[in-house]
């Protein structure tokens, strides 16, 4: 904290801070899903030591906050340290007339009743958006299954990253902490494998922390969508040029081989023609019938209806199916699998494309 001129810049005494962890659907630390239960202690003692405040919470898309918390290892911490649980599980509409796409959110009521933010982002590959870093984790300010409408309203990836910039310039978290000691690579974020990457990223600009980490695995910052509109709207940089590093060299963590898809995704147009198109070409959740357990969560998940995943063919014995056409390529199946069983694939033609 004191790289960054130490946590009186960001917090004042008295005030009512909530510390956001990523904690999806609450998982075991050791898989690297959530925000190690270390980090956010070692975040809420130093908002204590500086005379706030503090609670705590995520809203995931499946269960309550403080089972999942439980689930993550963050509740065991915040009993011990007093901390109070915010209600995530409801929210409220609030207007936001600056927002680049969305002017209108639900906003849990934790968020809204404290003085300011202190986020707790992970270190893990997304499937639709790349990168889930700093911007992506305000998400979780959204209640439960609101989330999923947001999915089917903004089809277009690069739709959906304006949205996670505009909550990110409503709510102006004071100061984001990204837990990279053990990171996530591949079928992130809740499928992928464990990464040693021994670093914690601090700023109150979530663009640049976020390109900084995706410098050190070799991802181009433009290929995650919530660069360039969270630099259009004020949120802060990803140029490089513009970034001040304190502590450690970027190079000393440099991992170019961290599995991670480095091609921007692609826009998900509407229409007839162009669904018939993405069908064809673009990527596209598939579910490996070894891993599947037959658990139903992606089923589900699925925001749309009907359904795009289901057991189309009655058969609940058997892992669900697809249909693609009216797959809008939200991935949550994909992120919520506990099996890590689906995946994203590039169909035939479009691997066929790519070689010609």
């Amino acid at each position: 904290m004191e790289l960054l001129g130490g946590l009186g810049l960001f917090v004042k005494q008295q005030e009512k801070i909530v510390l956001k962890p990523n904690v999806l659907l609450g998982s075991d630390p050791l898989t690297c899903v959530t925000t190690h239960p270390a980090v956010f202690k070692a975040a809420g003692r130093l908002l204590q030591e500086a005379g706030a405040w503090v609670s705590y919470g995520d809203s995931s898309s499946m269960g309550k906050c403080e089972g999942n918390c439980r689930r993550a290892g963050l509740k065991q911490v915040g009993d011990e340290l007093g901390f109070t649980i915010a209600d995530f599980d409801s929210g409220q509409t609030v207007s936001h007339k600056e927002a680049l796409l969305v002017k209108n959110f639900t906003i849990a009521n934790g968020v809204l009743e404290a003085d300011g933010m202190v986020s707790l982002p992970k270190f893990k590959t997304h499937g639709l958006v790349r990168f889930t870093g700093a911007v992506k984790n305000q998400f979780g300010c959204i209640p439960g299954f609101i989330k999923g409408q947001y999915h089917v309203k903004l089809a277009d990836p690069h739709d959906f990253a304006a949205m996670l910039v505009d909550i990110n310039t409503f709510i102006k978290p004071r100061l984001y902490i990204m837990d990279g000691i053990r990171a996530m690579e591949g079928n992130g974020p809740r499928g992928g494998k464990v990464r040693k990457m021994n670093v914690l990223l601090l700023s109150a600009d979530p663009v640049a922390l976020d390109a900084t980490a995706c410098r050190m695995i070799n991802l181009d910052p433009e290929a995650v969508p919530t660069s360039k509109p969270g630099e259009q709207s004020g949120l802060g940089t990803y140029h490089i040029d513009r970034i001040e590093i304190a502590g450690e060299k970027l190079e000393a963590f440099y991992t170019p081989s961290f599995k991670v898809v480095r091609s921007a995704p692609q826009h998900c147009s509407s229409g007839r023609l162009q669904a018939f198109v993405r069908n064809q070409v673009c990527e596209r959740p598939a579910i490996d019938k070894v891993k599947c357990t037959v658990c139903g969560t992606c089923v589900q998940m699925c925001p749309v209806k009907p359904k795009a995943v289901n057991w189309h063919s009655g058969d609940k014995t058997s892992p669900p199916t697809y249909k693609y056409d009216r797959c809008i390529r939200c991935y949550c199946c994909q992120e919520v699998c506990p099996e890590g069983a689906i995946s994203i694939k590039n169909p035939a033609l479009s691997r066929v494309l790519m070689k010609a």
